[in-house]
């Protein structure tokens, strides 16, 4: 078999492998809903009565299939090792294993953010979530975002407070390489709303990041400092 015919092959496995994890993920997830709905066809009553019990029964199920999604992916992204693997530079072309684990995580991750993140962001739920799925996170950690990617590579300290829409990842991919590195927030940083955290950054304890800062990869952020701008600049 040629170099070209392994890389094939082993893009092919994955695309399917993820798929039907994905499947019995998701099948899971509705599960509890489908056997209400097989239940609930076995009442005795109008048909105008089902459907006011369906139409009220639509955010329970809708928030128990959120939690049961939240834990099957996570468990199954633990189970079969799909993580970010770090630090890495990985040329996207070639297949490799580290990059095909690093998308099928990607994928089971958005998953998630899609399906239950709505429901979950700002909440325990989702830190307890991020958790499970790979993140170090200490006590009171307020994520207010969907953006955050590549969990295992992140590590967040007591209190720290992650904005609306900021985004926060431990991958970049850079003319077709992949490269990746942990992203470590002390207690008490504070990103702001709609700020961009690149791979690599270091922040020390109480540093700030202002709305939509953006600030470069392998950064470090001084404690107690200010950062606003593009590229982040110390404005105290």
């Amino acid at each position: 078999m040629t170099a070209t015919s392994r890389r094939s092959a082993r893009f092919l496995w994955a695309v399917v492998s993820a798929v039907l994890v994905e499947t019995i993920v998701t099948g899971l997830a509705l599960l509890p809903a489908v056997l209400f709905v097989h239940w609930q066809s076995t009442w005795t009553m109008s048909t105008g009565g089902r459907l006011i019990v369906a139409a009220m029964a639509f955010a329970p199920l809708y928030l128990l299939c959120a939690c049961v999604l939240v834990v099957a992916s996570a468990l199954s992204t633990r189970l079969l090792g799909w993580r970010t693997p770090a630090p890495v530079e990985l040329p996207l072309r070639e297949f490799s294993w580290p990059v095909l684990d690093w998308g099928r995580y990607l994928i089971s991750t958005h998953v998630v953010r899609v399906f239950a993140g709505p429901a979950f962001r700002s909440t325990t739920i989702w830190n307890w979530y991020m958790r499970l799925n790979g993140a170090r996170l200490g006590r009171d950690v307020w994520v207010n975002s969907l953006s955050l990617m590549d969990h295992n590579l992140l590590e967040f300290g007591d209190g720290v407070v992650i904005g609306s829409d900021a985004h926060v990842s431990g991958h970049v991919v850079e003319r077709g390489v992949l490269k990746t590195a942990a992203v470590r927030l002390g207690a008490q940083t504070l990103i702001g709303t709609g700020s961009v955290v690149g791979i690599g950054v270091e922040a020390e304890p109480g540093a700030q990041v202002g709305a939509l800062t953006v600030v470069p990869k392998f950064m470090r952020l001084a404690a107690g400092a200010v950062y606003t701008g593009v590229p982040a600049t110390r404005v105290h």
